[in-house]
């Protein structure tokens, strides 16, 4: 019980102290071009390519960009900006929910909550062939060693978002499932702790605009 309200205060201090980062404008990148990631979603059903590309037929140009998404075209490195942060937000909601890892199975997976299914995270994801929970966590789309799990365990606990208050470690939103999934890509991709927290911050800014990082808290 001791270590778990230490861990609370060690937290609490980290976020306290990135209340002074200050967030730099310009695109997030992943750094490594997504290859046929969004295919894989595709073909597995945690995309239903039809209905994700309904979301944009009056954007064509974020229509084109979800289509080279889910089609594997992806031959340049990922950037995520403020005019399609809220197309990647879906497709990294996806990645989140869809993508087993461990985290999905702590704390929304608690008996109390009634079963992970009853989340936004999870109720909301409309976009599937199927139900969401068919896909929880059932897709091999990411796999990463034991130091990179440690690192998204790490960092998705220090990154809250002020719809909910919760951190990435639970994510129940769309947001929180997108932002598991975008630190499980970028860990993948090499990413170190320091450069995994800055980008999330800043892709926290492009979702809610007026976004501070001392805005957050347990």
């Amino acid at each position: 019980m001791k270590n778990k309200y230490l861990n609370i205060l060690l937290i609490g201090l980290l976020v306290f102290l990135l209340g002074n980062v200050t967030l730099t404008s310009g695109p997030v990148a992943s750094g490594m071009p997504l290859g046929d990631l969004g295919k894989q979603m595709v073909e597995s059903g945690v995309i239903d390519r039809e209905k994700f590309l309904a979301l944009y037929a009056r954007n064509p140009k974020l229509k084109k960009e979800a289509e080279q998404l889910l089609d594997g075209r992806n031959s340049k490195p990922l950037e995520i900006t403020p005019e399609n942060s809220g197309l990647m937000l879906n497709f990294l909601w996806a990645l989140g929910l869809g993508n087993s890892n461990p985290i999905l199975e702590m704390e929304m997976m608690d008996p109390r909550y009634g079963g992970a299914q009853n989340f936004a995270s999870t109720g909301g994801w409309t976009l599937a062939r199927g139900g969401a929970m068919e896909h929880y966590g059932m897709h091999q789309f990411i796999s990463l060693s034991g130091e990179e799990q440690e690192l998204v365990d790490k960092v998705s606990r220090t990154i809250f978002r002020p719809c909910c208050k919760n951190s990435a470690h639970f994510p129940d939103c769309n947001h929180g499932m997108a932002m598991l999934g975008y630190l499980e890509l970028l860990a993948s991709r090499g990413a170190g702790e320091k450069e995994m927290t800055e980008k999330a911050h800043l892709l926290n800014s492009y979702w809610f605009p007026g976004y501070q990082v001392s805005s957050c808290g347990v």
